[in-house]
């Protein structure tokens, strides 16, 4: 029987990515807020290719009766998630004299407090069952790109690295965890940026262009698979190199 994945935030961006990616060797299930019309295109792509069945399940992640409810769904059918993708993110990006306690308020409960809230419920089961996998999408503003602008974003991602490392040791020796932490990447998310502050940002980065989300999504695949068994505990950055 496959492996059950669940990756949230999956209907569009990396998370849409990791869903193609990992289809052909699990069965994925497609998490959405809002966006239902590209999450059920998402299911009728992958049924489609692989006469499969996979499940939607809707949630608003900044509420926890929700996501208890999601959860009880998945394991109504499944019984078991054997993989955790802590993907879906909110940037609420506005100059810093403007940022709000609500903004940052917000960017904590789905960034950071919603992995938590996943992470600790799928977790304990996965270590009842001596077996799982979890990997946080973090962000390199997490480590050394931070924005005042994003300073609430920033904030969220170092904590999702911290709170990995947490994970890592609570749930071992049966379950690893691990960040991946991508930089700038050609996403729904920043689809708006202004053309002269990309022609910038591309200036610091070593291969000169933004990465794909399937590139993350390939890097994800390798994580979760058995390939992957002896690493844990660690923050991978794939932003096409830093320049010194």
């Amino acid at each position: 029987m496959k492996k059950v994945v669940l990756v949230t935030g999956s209907s569009s961006g990396i998370g849409r990515e990791l869903v193609r990616s990992l289809a052909s060797n699990y069965e994925v299930i497609i998490h959405y807020h809002n966006n239902y019309d590209s999450a059920i295109a998402l299911k009728e792509e992958i049924d489609t290719k692989y006469n499969t069945n996979a499940l939607m399940v809707k949630c608003d992640l900044s509420k926890e009766e929700e996501i208890n409810d999601m959860l009880n769904t998945i394991y109504d059918r499944y019984n078991n998630i054997d993989i955790l993708i802590n993907n879906a993110a909110v940037a609420i990006d506005t100059t810093f004299e403007d940022k709000t306690k609500e903004n940052f308020m917000k960017t904590l409960e789905i960034n950071l407090v919603a992995p938590f809230l996943i992470s600790k419920k799928v977790g304990l089961k996965m270590k009842d069952n001596k077996s799982g996998v979890i990997i946080n999408i973090g962000s390199t503003n997490g480590i050394d790109t931070m924005y005042p602008e994003s300073i609430d974003y920033d904030a969220s991602k170092a904590g999702l690295i911290n709170l990995s490392s947490n994970l890592a040791d609570f749930l071992a020796p049966y379950v690893r965890v691990n960040t991946v932490c991508p930089g700038w990447v050609n996403t729904e998310m920043n689809k708006d940026m202004d053309e002269e502050f990309i022609k910038k940002e591309k200036g610091k980065i070593l291969l000169e262009r933004f990465g794909e989300p399937v590139e993350i999504a390939n890097l994800v695949n390798y994580l979760v698979s058995d390939e992957a068994s002896y690493i844990n505990n660690s923050v991978i950055r794939i932003d096409g190199g830093k320049k010194c």
